[in-house]
């Protein structure tokens, strides 16, 4: 399907990764200039290589979402190489093991510093990321932010406790920040959110495959009985639903989080 979208710049922020990568080559595929970038310089670098490869057009760029310094300098170089940008897709984040509860792990053992790694990596390297970029599209007076939040942030998991919370913010500041760009800058900068639900990628396997068997582990199999489409999603999935948002055929949506979940936010289990 054609979105319309060749000719806009995106930087999309966690490109090394499984979903950002996934966005990224959709993005390429549609015509658009990428920007990937990535806490893993070598992850970024790839990315863009294996869009251009395709006859995309790409760069890879190192970025710590985290650090201003970082992230002005990416966008820096960005502008650089593509003299403009008009989508801003936020996909750096992920759970960790250290914030996951288990039997080995209870919540009272939980680290403090983990915690806010986690709650930093998913939340604020989302508004940070947004601050920098937002800028241009002021300058425009058009843009879309499309942040990858998770269906943890609607329905928190039972384990993933900073996880959850992070995303929860993510979907509070996604909904702040359209109503702000709308109200105090232009009307044409939207700012939506994909929920993902469970898509197996390298960043959940350890939930619910197990590492020596290669079956679903238990957590794995109660997912299957939370989702009404009884399976996980794929990666292609969240990067459609991306390049519907992205697009103009999305141009009355400001503010929505939308579910890629196969159901399981509207389930309520009986």
């Amino acid at each position: 399907m054609n979105f319309h979208l060749n000719g806009n710049v995106a930087v999309v922020t966690g490109g090394g990764g499984a979903i950002g990568g996934a966005i990224a080559a959709a993005l390429a595929q549609q015509g658009v200039s990428v920007a990937v970038w990535d806490i893993n310089s070598a992850a970024a670098e790839q990315k863009a290589a294996e869009i251009i490869s395709a006859g995309g057009t790409a760069i890879g760029l190192k970025c710590d979402v985290t650090a201003k310094g970082s992230i002005e300098s990416a966008f820096e170089a960005t502008l650089k190489e593509f003299s403009n940008v008009n989508l801003l897709i936020n996909s750096a984040g992920g759970s960790n093991k250290s914030t996951t509860t288990s039997s080995e792990l209870p919540f009272s053992d939980l680290q403090v510093d983990d915690m806010v790694h986690v709650f930093l990596q998913n939340y604020m390297g989302t508004v940070i990321s947004s601050q920098f970029v937002a800028k241009q599209f002021i300058k425009n007076n058009s843009g879309v932010i499309l942040n990858i939040s998770s269906i943890a942030g609607i329905l928190p998991l039972t384990r993933a406790l900073s996880y959850s919370d992070a995303k929860a913010a993510v979907n509070s500041f996604t909904r702040w920040l359209a109503v702000h760009m709308a109200q105090n800058y232009s009307v044409n900068i939207r700012v939506n959110a994909i929920a993902p639900g469970f898509i197996l990628t390298n960043q959940n396997r350890f939930l619910l495959v197990d590492e020596t068997s290669g079956e679903l582990t238990e957590r794995g199999r109660q997912i299957f009985r939370s989702v009404p489409m009884a399976r996980f999603g794929n990666i292609q999935e969240v990067a459609d639903a991306a390049l519907w948002l992205l697009s103009d055929q999305a141009s009355f949506i400001t503010g929505a989080v939308i579910p890629v979940d196969g159901g399981y936010t509207a389930f309520s289990g009986v």
